[in-house]
């Protein structure tokens, strides 16, 4: 199935959600040591000091280069390129020609000719696609995460530094005051005698750099982030922790990309796309049409970023579908009782309610529960996890607007009706557990203060 495309896998299935149900991929790869620690103090770190959160190896890197890089971008991206200069940086949100979500990831401006984009692999297909089958002056260079590449390290390491002791730490290690740099902008560092770049932003909302440069001078820069850091309470954070850190930002990391309308363009892209980068869809909500589960930038909190100065794929749809946006993004506080309970279960005769791994409770790829209130859905849970700092289990959401108010009452449908053919998926019984509406970024500094910065 590993170079089968999705339009041939699709051919033998009764339908795309039958296919997705049962696709055998994990939920997501972070190829690198679950807990340095444990995952408690790791997630603590980026609240009380700092943590060092290594995303070298869980990321694609897609390389795109030449005179015709930014007209392929501006194209395919709902957000505007103006003013888009070297050095900086943007959440480049790419939608069908219906104005649903293909994916998102960071956009990196770093030549006058060069940019990287970097993320999941659904929206770098979806350029790598077009600019394949276009009229571009450009060329790509795909780097696969650690989980894929066939050999050999990264091309760039990415050191994340978060926290309040980040500044103080940076400026220890380069021996320089911290530049005024703008939030999604870059800055250059010297960190052991080696040219950094550093992007200023943050995975979990807190105030911090990613730091990244030539793989060559990984373990020097490494090493000198960790000796510095012994000053500043630094922590080194695993993929267990790293995993839950957007749900304090608020970022939806892999929503179902929208692969399946009858628009030619989409189905040349059938064609072309490996069905093994597709992904799993799990979770309660239970549509047979598979238009139910995709979602718009305006569900998720990307309303902001849609800009209507240039011409791209999705453009007639979006305005259309700006007029009246259905619903908003929350976070969710799932009742702690209904929690513990359904945990409980499996120290009881079963089957219980389905496994709430801890910390990142998401068995799919994609993952979409039933939200209920008044007996019916009136929106989705996109994925869910617990957040020691908060002593919560929590999930990201997209909720009717009349229900998005924080406070309101809803109720999260757990676990799979009939249970899919995927291996994270064991037999079980659906349960339901009380959630409160709660503001995304769900924590008070990312939502305040951070951004404004």
């Amino acid at each position: 199935m590993a170079n089968e495309s999705l339009a041939a896998a699709l051919s033998r299935a009764s339908s795309p959600v039958e296919l997705l149900r049962n696709l055998d991929f994990p939920p997501s790869t972070f190829p690198v040591k679950p807990e340095f620690t444990n995952w408690r103090t790791e997630q603590r770190a980026w609240v009380e000091t700092c943590a060092l959160l290594d995303q070298s190896h869980h990321m694609t890197d897609l390389f795109i280069e030449g005179p015709g890089a930014l007209r392929l971008l501006s194209g395919l991206g709902v957000n505007s390129f103006a003013g888009f200069g070297v050095g900086k940086a943007k959440q480049f949100v790419a939608v069908d020609p219906g104005g649903h979500l293909i994916g998102d990831a960071i956009l990196f401006h770093l030549e006058e000719e060069l940019f990287d984009l970097v993320g999941h692999p659904m929206v770098l297909d979806w350029v790598t696609f077009n600019l394949q089958r276009g009229d571009h002056d450009a060329t790509v260079r795909r780097d696969d995460n650690s989980a894929v590449r066939a050999s050999g390290p990264p091309a760039l390491y990415r050191y994340e530094l978060q926290g309040p002791t980040a500044a103080a730490l940076i400026e220890q290690v380069t021996g320089t005051p911290l530049p005024d740099v703008r939030f999604f902008s870059m800055a250059d560092f010297t960190i052991a005698g080696q040219r950094v770049r550093g992007l200023r932003h943050g995975m979990a909302g807190q105030p911090g750099f990613e730091l990244f440069g030539p793989w060559a001078d990984s373990d020097a820069v490494l090493d000198a982030l960790l000796r510095a850091g012994e000053d500043h309470g630094l922590v080194r954070v695993g993929a267990k922790a790293y995993s839950t850190a957007n749900l304090e930002s608020g970022w939806v990391p892999a929503p179902l990309p929208a692969l399946f309308s009858d628009d030619p363009l989409m189905r040349e892209y059938r064609e072309w796309l490996p069905v093994a980068r597709v992904g799993s869809l799990g979770g309660s909500h239970a549509a047979d049409d598979i238009r139910d589960y995709y979602l718009t930038p305006f569900d998720v909190g990307y309303g902001k970023t849609v800009r209507y100065d240039h011409d791209f794929v999705g453009r007639e749809a979006l305005e259309r579908l700006a007029e009246a946006p259905p619903r908003t993004k929350v976070t969710l506080v799932w009742n702690a009782d209904d929690v513990t309970a359904a945990v409980g279960s499996m120290y009881r005769p079963g089957p219980g309610a389905k496994y709430v791994e801890m910390p990142k409770a998401r068995y799919a790829t994609h993952h979409e529960d039933a939200v209920l209130a008044g007996g019916r859905q009136v929106g989705l849970s996109l994925d869910c996890g617990y957040l020691a700092n908060e002593r919560v289990m929590v999930s990201l959401a997209t909720l009717e607007n009349e229900y998005a108010e924080p406070g309101t009452e809803v109720t999260v449908v757990w676990g799979e009706q009939p249970v899919s053919a995927k291996p994270a998926v064991e037999e079980h019984v659906q349960v339901e557990i009380r959630a409160t509406v709660a503001p995304v970024p769900f924590v008070d500094f990312a939502r305040s203060d951070y951004r404004a910065r």
